[in-house]
């Protein structure tokens, strides 16, 4: 069987913790969440001189406010295990592929031995979108280079090699159905928009005539009314956007 069939064939999500890490301490103590795109080797700073320990990556900030955005890269900043972070003034991408209202991109200096990406890696877990990092936890969704029934001795090692906590949230092979357009949207909301937008649903706020007023929501959620409509518009015109 060829590497590229046995990568389709299982395709997990895991909820994923580990020591030091910079994101995970960040958006455990702030609102917000951050995903990671991709990874470059720091550039040296003259020729004759060896590179440092270090690699760069490039990440979104993002939140539901401007100031909570702030108070997250406060936090990454303050970290032991950041290095320099670096604002960029333009958006990569586009805004609608983002999860939270407000985001912003930066490229952070961190230290390599700090990653569990290689280690996951190096256990036949192969990196297949960006990492979302949130509420002190990463979530990864990875493709398998092996066979079904290794999977959880290979979860081990990891646990084992990088001191982590990980927990299997989704799992599918080649004979699963593909995840819908509609869940795919549903990752693009923020925890706030996402716990407004099911609650309204599950209470019966679309059907027809409705089962239950935006007010009611809002007191059913212990929020203000205005808070609850921005969530839910917010919500609504990520998952209807064509």
């Amino acid at each position: 069987m060829s590497l590229e069939h046995e990568l389709s064939s299982v395709r997990l999500t895991l909820d994923l913790w580990h020591p030091d890490c910079w994101a995970i301490e960040a958006t455990d103590r702030t609102g917000g969440g951050v995903l990671a795109h991709a990874i470059y080797n720091s550039p040296k700073i003259k020729s004759d001189e060896p590179s440092p320990n270090t690699v760069e990556g490039l990440f979104t900030a993002f939140g539901d406010t401007a100031a909570e955005v702030r108070d997250l890269l406060d936090a990454i900043r303050a970290s032991n295990h950041a290095g320099e972070l670096f604002e960029l003034q333009k958006r990569f991408g586009r805004a609608r592929n983002a999860p939270g209202n407000v985001v912003r991109e930066f490229f952070l200096e961190y230290d390599p031995d700090e990653m569990v990406c290689p280690t996951l890696l190096e256990n036949g877990f192969v990196h297949s979108a960006p990492v979302r990092i949130q509420n002190g936890s990463e979530e990864w969704n990875l493709c398998f280079a092996g066979d079904r029934s290794r999977i959880e001795e290979s979860l081990n090692d990891v646990r084992d090699q990088a001191g982590a906590e990980v927990t299997v949230t989704s799992i599918t092979t080649a004979d699963s159905p593909e995840r819908s357009t509609r869940d795919q949207r549903l990752d693009t909301l923020t925890t706030a928009q996402r716990e407004v937008f099911e609650h309204a649903r599950d209470a019966g706020y679309y059907e027809w005539p409705r089962e239950i007023t935006t007010r009611e929501l809002a007191a059913d959620l212990d929020i203000a009314k205005s808070t609850l409509l921005e969530h839910l518009r917010t919500a609504e015109s990520k998952l209807l956007d064509p």
